[in-house]
Order: structure tokens, then sequence, then C-alpha cells
């Protein structure tokens, strides 16, 4: 029932998001990050594991600098078929706004394990609270982890990328978005119409 909480959150009467269903890659595992304009912009960062893909909030968004710890905070399941997803969940939805994809490729683990296979290594690290892993992707490549933070409440992690010829000084992911981007778009819209509203009050 791995994906009781993402159905649960969601009227699929209202909302084009998928239903949620278990499925998987036939060669490599996929990752997804989707660039998510809702209360607050963010970055949902996806991995797939079991048939679903495990997700992270990332506020800041993923970064290439070694020095950033991005603050990952963990989230229900979503659905394998989430990583096509794009579009608006209206007003009064779970999650309401924007989303696009902003990246994504097949990523596997960064430790060889002769003895299990890529995704129960995977598997086994994640409940370990400290994920290593290789990303191939358009605009991430190379070597991250994801680290739960010790102390703190049970969803707090910490996603780093590794010293490769991957990493980048002061890299921005938000210098890494195209500026006709939907969500981009959305935002603007948003703006244009707060500023309209204040005008008229």
């Amino acid at each position: 029932m791995a994906l009781k909480d993402y159905n649960s959150k969601r009227k699929f009467d209202e909302t084009s998001e998928p239903k949620g269903k278990t499925k998987k890659s036939k060669d490599k595992l996929i990752f997804v990050i989707q660039r998510h304009a809702a209360s607050r912009l963010h970055y949902d960062f996806r991995l797939e594991m079991e048939g679903v893909l495990k997700s992270w909030a990332v506020p800041k968004g993923p970064s290439l600098d070694p020095k950033d710890k991005r603050l990952a905070m963990m989230v229900e399941d979503h659905p394998y078929d989430y990583k096509d997803f794009e579009g608006n969940i209206p007003e009064g939805n779970y999650g309401a706004g924007q989303v696009e994809v902003w990246d994504s490729g097949t990523y596997e683990p960064l430790e060889e394990n002769s003895k299990l296979t890529d995704e129960k290594e995977l598997l086994k690290e994640l409940h370990a609270g400290s994920l290593k892993f290789i990303l191939h992707g358009k605009k991430l490549k190379g070597e991250f982890a994801l680290v739960k933070m010790k102390n703190t409440e049970d969803h707090s992690w910490l996603l780093i990328k590794h010293k490769d010829e991957f990493a980048e000084a002061h890299y921005d992911a938000e210098e890494n978005t195209s500026p006709k981007s939907l969500v981009t778009k959305f935002l603007e819209e948003k703006k244009s119409l707060k500023i309209k509203e204040k005008k008229k009050s």
C-alpha cells in the first residue's frame, strides 16, 4: 500500500495527476525532478524504487556545488507515471499550482554490490538513511548523496553533490531554467494578478 497516502490526498475527478499504480522501468531505474510552483516554489526530486517514485521536496532546488547541502523533505511515494506529469493542479487541491519536468534520466547506486541488484542496494541504503547514487540526467550528472538528518523529524534529509568532474561552483537551479517554462509563466501571471489587485484596493 505504498501509494495509499498519495491517493488519499488527491481528488482525481478534479486533478489530471495520474492515479496511484505501481509500475517499473524495463531496463534502468529512472529519476525525475519537477519544478513545482505551489504555495511556494520548490523542486520535487523523485527516484524510482519498488515500482513507485520515492519523493523529496527540495525548497532551494538541487545543486551541482558540493558546498551546498540542500534540505530535502521526504514526502509520500508517487506513482511511476508521475514522471511525465506536467500541468496545473487546480486551486483547492493538494499541491495546487503549476508543475513541469525540470530534469530526468536514469540513475544507479554508487556502490557496486555483486550480491544485490541495483534496486535492492538502493533500498538498503534508503532504509539506512544514507543513499549514494549516480545521476545520468540532462542537467544533473554524476555522484550525489541523500543523507537523513539526525536528531530532527524523520522526514528531513540533505541532498548533496559529490566532488567529481560534473561539480560546479555557485550553481543555481533557477538560472538553469528556461525563461519560457510553464512554471515561470505561471509565476509571472500570478505576480501580475497580485499587482492588479493591489491597485484596485
